[in-house]
């Protein structure tokens, strides 16, 4: 699995680096990026669904080829 944030749409509310902080990292004005090329480790998948799930602007995608 793989996860990506589309910049356009994330508007810095830091769900997902709270929700899966291995995963996502933030910026210095609190926008959200992914940490490492993307690739969910193992064991992550379950966080990688919630921080996509509570974006309110689904700026998160997920998936095989996210």
């Amino acid at each position: 699995m793989r996860v990506r944030i589309d910049p356009q749409r994330c508007q810095g509310h830091g769900r997902c680096y709270d929700l899966a902080p291995a995963l996502f990292t933030e910026d210095q004005e609190g926008y959200g990026h992914v940490a490492g090329d993307g690739q969910v480790p193992a064991g992550e998948e379950p966080a990688a669904r919630l921080a996509a799930a509570n974006c309110p602007e689904r700026a998160i995608g997920t998936g095989a080829e996210a």
